[in-house]
């Protein structure tokens, strides 16, 4: 089993500044994402989504997730903003690029 840690804005749907919360619940899906995303969570892999979404935008993140049929198991809020930013651990972590139409 594995874990994946998914952001969303610009992931999995068009990319929505929080300072524009109003089009979260009508951002573009990539479909590429749902179905890649769903295939490894029906494998038995956890799927978390870990976003720079403000905690006061879960309603509308987990409302948006699932009417799109995103299958997952934990959402965290309040990732760091800007991209700029290293991941220190006691274990390996391996980030990856994820390209999706």
């Amino acid at each position: 089993m594995k874990r994946y840690c998914f952001d969303i804005d610009g992931t999995i749907c068009d990319d929505i500044p929080n300072e524009e919360p109003k089009r979260m619940a009508t951002a573009n899906l990539y479909p590429d994402a749902l179905q890649t995303l769903n295939k490894w969570y029906d494998e038995g892999h956890q799927i978390c989504f870990f976003t720079a979404r403000a905690e006061e935008h879960r309603v509308v993140t987990e409302e948006w997730l699932s009417r799109h049929g995103f299958k997952w198991h934990t959402c965290l809020f309040g990732e760091p903003r800007g991209g700029n930013y290293h991941w220190i651990d006691n274990h390996i972590v391996r980030a990856t690029r994820f390209n999706s139409r």
